[in-house]
Order: structure tokens, then C-alpha cells, then sequence
């Protein structure tokens, strides 16, 4: 069981490192089977197994009570840009809940984005960023990438994406 475990952990860190790379359809579902197999592969495992891993995926806030966000939106489409731009897109983040927000981490899927965020906790009602900045060096035609926010809510972590067409 734990060498199965093994096998799968470093098939998905192979396309970690694969997804800054030239990407098209084909490797995009790649990256989706890879997810698709972790969450198999997480609820198959024996819950005690399972809690530790949570736990110290979550650690930051673990010792924050829960609170609620709303986004201002989850998806962004940058449309079509020049191969080599550097594009960012805020995506605005309010408390709705009654405890404060604290925001531990903003993880990208990739090397080529990376994320600007509210470090101070976010108090209920107010707002706050979160920003990916992206590089669009490496890559042809249509992209989609993500980034994993991880903050003391519920249903953490929150996925941000984007969307661009890269033209020569």
C-alpha cells in the first residue's frame, strides 16, 4: 500500500514539473488525471492515514477558527497576449464570516505564476487580494493554470484559475 502511495506521489510531482512546459490539450489532461487519481487515491487510504496528512497541510491556521469568504470571482480569462507578457489579474476576497480570515498560503500549480496576497488577517466584512502575476514566456496557444489558496475556511484549499491565449 505505502509503495502504491509512493509510485503515485512522484507520478504527480513528474507533472508538477512537466506543467511549466510548452502545454497543450493533451497535457492538460494529464494534469486532470493526476488530480483525479490523488482524490482516488485519498479516499481509498485508511482515515487515520488521511487526518495527519490534512493536518499538516493545513497547519498555519489550524489553530484559527473558521470563517467564510466570498470571491469576486474564482476564474479569470486574460484573453489573448503576446508570447513573453507578463500579465496579473486581483482576484478580491471579502469576510463573510465572523471570525477573521487569515490567508496562510497562495501555492501556484506552476513556476510561471506567481501569487501576491493579504498577509494580515482579514477582518469580517472587510476585503482583501489575492493576485497572480504570470509569465507567459514558455508557452503557445491556449493555457489554463491554477493556484491552491489555503486559508482557515471550511472547505479549504480554494482554487483560483486563469485562462490565456498565448500568440507568437
Amino acid at each position: 500500500m505505502k509503495k502504491t502511495l509512493s509510485i503515485i506521489a512522484l507520478s504527480i510531482i513528474g507533472f508538477g514539473l512537466v506543467s511549466c512546459k510548452k502545454e497543450n490539450k493533451e497535457t492538460q489532461g494529464a494534469d486532470a488525471v493526476a488530480t483525479d487519481s490523488t482524490a482516488t487515491t485519498t479516499t481509498s487510504a485508511d482515515s487515520a492515514s488521511v487526518a495527519p496528512v490534512s493536518a499538516e497541510t493545513t497547519a498555519p491556521v489550524s489553530n484559527q477558527p473558521l470563517t467564510t469568504i466570498a470571491l469576486s470571482e474564482s476564474n479569470f480569462d486574460f484573453g489573448q497576449i503576446k508570447k513573453g507578457d507578463k500579465v496579473e489579474h486581483v482576484y478580491e476576497v471579502t469576510n463573510t464570516g465572523t471570525n477573521p480570515l487569515v490567508i496562510s498560503e497562495v501555492k501556484p500549480g506552476c513556476g510561471c505564476t506567481a501569487p501576491d496576497f493579504t498577509k494580515e488577517p482579514i477582518m469580517p466584512g472587510k476585503k482583501g487580494k489575492i493576485t497572480l502575476h504570470f509569465d507567459s514566456t514558455n508557452f503557445d496557444g491556449a493555457v489554463n493554470k491554477y493556484a491552491d489558496v489555503f486559508a482557515n475556511v471550511e472547505k479549504a484549499p480554494i482554487k483560483l484559475t486563469f485562462t490565456a491565449n498565448i500568440q507568437p
